[in-house]
């Protein structure tokens, strides 16, 4: 079964196409805020132009545009093919590639750069893989104290051990290909955001 997944939650915009766990092929480009412009193209370049008999996408957390760039296209291509459209959270993905590499620990804690000063971030354990904490959105100095795992990865990572004065970071963004380290039970979200904060705006009283 062929799979397409699409990664546009943060400054990357990624695509990959998979022939169950095989890479058929891939592209990753850092894009700031260019991930409307870049990612159908960036499909269409796959081989099959990116048909799929089912479409990954990531829900976030991450940037507001960049999540909903993603899932529209998601959704388009899921009703134009007639396959379905599941998700995947941005921070399980850094932390499941992380477990994939040689030498892994057994904990991780990731840590991707939100809105306002402050960073989104979750722990995970490896074996079985599972979230050790709940999703958050938190200043640097309460990450600090909460997250105690020695090796923190994502674009966060950097300003997480800063403030906490002791770790390993590991400045990383996500990136489409390495899905297939996820378990299905992460690849079966819903296809709706995960924005990782309360919205700014509030409903006049």
């Amino acid at each position: 079964m062929r799979t397409l997944a699409i990664e546009t939650a943060t400054a990357a915009c990624s695509v990959a196409l998979l022939d169950g766990d095989r890479l058929m092929a891939d592209i990753h480009e850092v894009v700031g805020r260019g991930h409307a412009e870049r990612l159908i193209p960036m499909i269409s370049e796959l081989p099959h132009a990116g048909r799929a008999d089912r479409i990954l996408v990531d829900c976030g957390p991450g940037s507001f545009t960049g999540i909903r760039v993603g899932l529209a296209a998601a959704r388009a291509l899921g009703l134009a093919w007639g396959v379905p459209v599941q998700g995947y959270c941005a921070l399980a993905l850094l932390a499941a590639t992380a477990f994939s590499e040689a030498g892994a620990p057994d904990r991780v804690a990731c840590a991707l750069t939100g809105g306002h000063g402050e960073l989104f971030v979750q722990s995970f354990a490896a074996a079985p893989f599972r979230q050790t904490s709940a999703l958050a959105s938190l200043r640097p100095a309460e990450a600090a104290a909460n997250l105690t795992d020695e090796l923190v990865i994502g674009s966060g990572a950097p300003c997480l051990v800063a403030a906490r004065l002791t770790g390993v970071a590991r400045d990383a963004l996500p990136n489409a290909r390495d899905v297939a380290h996820l378990s299905a039970e992460f690849t079966a979200l819903p296809a709706t955001p995960i924005y990782g904060r309360a919205p700014d705006a509030r409903p006049a009283a």
